[in-house]
């Protein structure tokens, strides 16, 4: 258990080269939205708040990203919606959906974050960093290749999923934002080239992510979801992620894994009511360490709407991805609680 003054020492071996690199939208974040929205320019510090303030200058480097390209971005969404954000950019902005909300650097910013993960992506692959964190806003995996939604306008993991398959790579997805994936599943559905593993609370926003959403022809048995009931806690994801999540990887043989790291399950959050904390993150983080091939990875922020804890998350991950120890305050230890077991054996059956 990691308490005030104990030191975090699940941690990979060192590697020689750079591992980490942490690419943010900062310098670029115009996505002004309606006061007390959760969705804040807030977040984005709180993040870069954990990194910079929990890891050592000399563990990682801090990189601005490019924008993505038309090109880049509708490999995913349809050139008409493309379209219709522009012209709502030109406008000012408006409500595009019932909390997704635009102003006239919207755009801008999302092209920013979708340039922030394929920047992400090509550190790793072109073997510059052995691990990158893409601390991006807005977030990504609700939005549909036609649609935002849910704070979401351009889906950025499944971007870079897409720009990865594209070079030939097998990809995994991991989504262990409190949210199901929805637009991520979507997107990916029928196809055989990319795993999507979804930890979720259910029943809660979006109203998807059952046990037998399996994929679809070739995708079938390629979509995993892992819903999760309200109070779940550390134990009950240590045995998800133990029993169904790196075993599925395993079998799946990726080339590379990308996790879509939404910090809304955490205890604290006010958007959902699951019981992780900063210490459980990094518990999640070392088993997907564990299984990345040659331990590479790309990391792509989500959800995650309490400032402090968002800010601990981040400081937290962003240590496990440097294999660096850490001291958590005694609040972040190690969540227990009940394991349920037949949600772990329907989840298994399905994809038997």
């Amino acid at each position: 258990m990691v308490a005030s003054g104990v030191r975090q020492t699940e941690c990979m071996t060192a590697v020689d080269r750079a591992q980490l690199v942490v690419v943010s939208t900062e310098l670029s974040d115009d996505h002004v939205v309606p006061r007390r929205h959760p969705e804040s320019p807030a977040r984005l510090d709180a993040a870069l708040r954990g990194i910079r303030s929990w890891l050592q200058p000399d563990e990682y480097r801090e990189i601005t990203p490019r924008m993505a390209t038309d090109e880049e971005i509708c490999a995913v969404h349809d050139h008409d919606y493309l379209a219709s954000l522009v012209a709502d950019s030109d406008l000012g902005g408006s409500q595009l959906e019932a909390d997704t909300f635009t102003s006239s650097g919207s755009l801008g910013t999302a092209r920013a974050a979708a340039g922030a993960v394929l920047t992400a992506v090509d550190e790793v692959e072109g073997d510059r960093a052995l691990r990158s964190f893409a601390l991006v806003r807005p977030p990504g995996h609700h939005a549909l290749t036609k649609q935002a939604m849910g704070f979401c306008l351009f889906n950025n993991a499944a971007i870079a999923a897409e720009h990865l398959t594209r070079r030939g790579h097998r990809v995994a997805i991991v989504d262990w934002d409190v949210h199901h994936g929805n637009g991520t599943q979507d997107i990916f559905y029928d196809r055989d080239d990319v795993l999507f593993v979804s930890t979720h609370q259910s029943p809660q926003y979006p109203g998807t992510g059952s046990i037998d959403e399996t994929g679809r022809g070739a995708g079938e048995r390629a979509n995993v979801n892992v819903p999760l009931s309200s109070g779940s806690a550390g134990d009950m994801f240590r045995a998800a992620f133990d029993e169904v999540v790196v075993p599925t990887i395993d079998s799946f043989a990726p080339t590379f894994l990308v996790i879509s790291a939404g910090f809304d399950a955490h205890r604290d959050d006010p958007l959902a009511e699951l019981g992780l904390t900063a210490s459980d993150y990094v518990d999640l983080t070392n088993r997907l360490l564990a299984v990345a091939p040659g331990g590479k990875c790309v990391v792509v922020l989500e959800g995650g709407y309490n400032l402090t804890a968002l800010e601990h998350c981040v400081g937290a991950v962003g240590a496990a991805l440097v294999s660096s120890s850490l001291e958590l305050p005694e609040s972040e230890a190690r969540s227990v609680g009940s394991v349920d077991r037949q949600l772990i054996k329907r989840v298994q059956q399905a994809h038997a």
